[in-house]
């Protein structure tokens, strides 16, 4: 399993209740502009990395404003990839597992600082460090527990893909021992996780499934959210895994699997609908300070930085990711199993959310979650304002369309964005460098940079019966491709 660092259909979903910013205009010119690019350039990243299967969705408080999908969960049947894709979503589970232990601690039956073993009297690891203290709830959460990584079988390797049982989890344990101090640094712990369904478990005396589908799942309306692989539905709703490519740049299938006794930390699968409901339903409860599922404070204390590791580089709240990025606090993590790499990203202050969900275990899920978050949070920023009335504005739709057909090949997406249009370069690891272009007269635009100022025409070519066919620019001309 990977641990992924921190972290076009419009679609208004009445599922998910009223609006908390009635005042958000989705249809503002700087939200579609952002959108139409975000667009563009997923769809360039699934063609270009080939990728099977790409689900996303971004989630502005209670709306799933944007959501689709791109390629396929079944490539042999072309089954297309859409919001209610399942996927396994692996690593994001550990989210449900840490407000499972975040509901025992406010029912007042553990506490953070309670060692590992005086809940799980089973609990004999080999402690190398012991000088250190005991493994506790607290570090299995922030992974500073000083464990090791993984229950000791080789299930992210071997094609079989050996989960373990429970029986035989608690026997082997008995043969491993810790890696690290406890409390001393960082180490990712698959392990510790599972742990914490153990403990989970043991409190509520229910499996720990029954436990998260009546307390969890079933609360916050997560009907296509289990803590297993339906494998009934592989191939259907249920997206098929592939493998990373190969050096022959070719992908194979991946069996389904059982993630058995680390279903706390690995087992989980969801879709893009359910995961933006989560997402919605963190926002609602910061806002409203109530308890649902959990009381808001306790979620606040989950997205707040408990384990920074000694280099700075590392952070991480109660089962949460907590990253700064661009001196914004992103939340969230980050899933990798065997065909699937998913991403959940949250930026509570502004009240968004990005979802990335791929059926390929190279696919580009935290790339594309970022990106996402990056190019709308300014545009939301915009819309503020409210867009001007145009009446006799020129239609900029005939225009955007994919450019290239060059020998260096590539491409240039164009998009309407408000008043202009917008140009990306594709393929691109990032959506930066966004050229905007004003209209001038007919069909020639000019480029413009940071500050305004008006660079380079591009003179868009049009065929005998009046559609566009390419663009002129520096002598060149790029060819429509679609």
């Amino acid at each position: 399993m990977k641990l992924l660092k921190h972290l076009l259909v419009l679609l208004l979903l009445p599922a998910f209740g009223i609006r908390a910013d009635s005042s958000l205009d989705i249809q503002h010119p700087e939200i579609q502009g952002a959108l139409g690019i975000i667009d563009a350039w997923v769809d360039a990243i699934r063609d270009y990395k080939e990728v099977p299967g790409i689900s996303v969705g971004l989630v502005v408080d209670q709306e799933l404003i944007f959501t689709k999908g791109y390629g396929y969960a079944n490539l042999r049947r072309r089954v297309p990839a859409d919001q209610n894709t399942i996927y396994s979503i692996c690593s994001i589970s550990k989210l449900f597992t840490a407000i499972g232990v975040m509901q025992m601690r406010d029912s007042g039956k553990l506490t953070l600082r309670d060692p590992v073993s005086q809940h799980l009297n089973w609990f004999d690891i080999n402690e190398a460090h012991a000088a250190s203290g005991p493994a506790r709830i607290e570090g299995l959460l922030t992974h500073s527990s000083g464990l090791p990584r993984e229950v000791d079988f080789p299930y992210w390797v071997n094609t079989d893909f050996p989960f373990p049982e429970r029986d035989a989890m608690i026997e082997r344990i008995t043969k491993q021992q810790t890696l690290y101090p406890a409390d001393t640094r960082f180490q990712y712990s698959n392990l510790g996780l599972t742990l914490a369904g153990e403990i989970v478990s043991l409190l509520s005396d229910k499996p720990y499934n029954d436990y998260v589908q009546d307390s969890i799942l079933t609360p916050l309306g997560l009907a296509d959210t289990r803590p297993y692989f339906p494998t009934e539905l592989r191939g259907k709703q249920m997206a098929i895994g592939y493998t990373g490519k190969t050096r022959d740049l070719e992908r194979e299938t991946v069996p389904p699997f059982d993630t058995r006794a680390v279903t706390p930390a690995a087992g989980f699968t969801s879709t893009v609908a359910d995961l933006a409901r989560f997402a919605s339903w963190q926002f609602r409860l910061l806002n409203s300070g109530a308890r649902d599922v959990l009381s808001a404070n306790t979620l606040r204390e989950m997205h707040r930085v408990h384990w920074v590791d000694e280099d700075w580089k590392v952070s991480w709240g109660l089962g949460f990711v907590v990253s700064n990025v661009d001196g914004t606090t992103v939340v969230g993590h980050g899933g990798g199993c065997p065909g699937y790499i998913t991403n959940l990203s949250l930026v509570p202050k502004h009240k968004i959310a990005a979802i990335a969900l791929t059926n390929a275990g190279d696919g580009p899920a935290s790339t594309i979650s970022q990106n996402m978050l990056r190019t709308l949070a300014p545009a939301l920023k915009a819309a503020k304002k409210p867009a001007e009335e145009k009446t006799d504005a020129l239609d900029l739709t005939p225009y955007a369309g994919n450019y290239g057909g060059s020998i260096w090949g590539g491409e240039t997406a164009v998009r309407v964005w408000g008043d202009k249009l917008a140009a990306l370069s594709l393929p691109s690891d990032a959506i930066e460098d966004v050229a905007k272009l004003r209209h001038v007269e007919e069909d020639t635009f000019v480029r413009l940079n940071d500050d305004g100022e008006e660079l380079e025409p591009w003179v868009f070519q049009r065929n005998d019966t009046g559609q566009v066919t390419g663009i002129l620019r520096h002598s060149q001309v790029n060819s429509r491709l679609d």
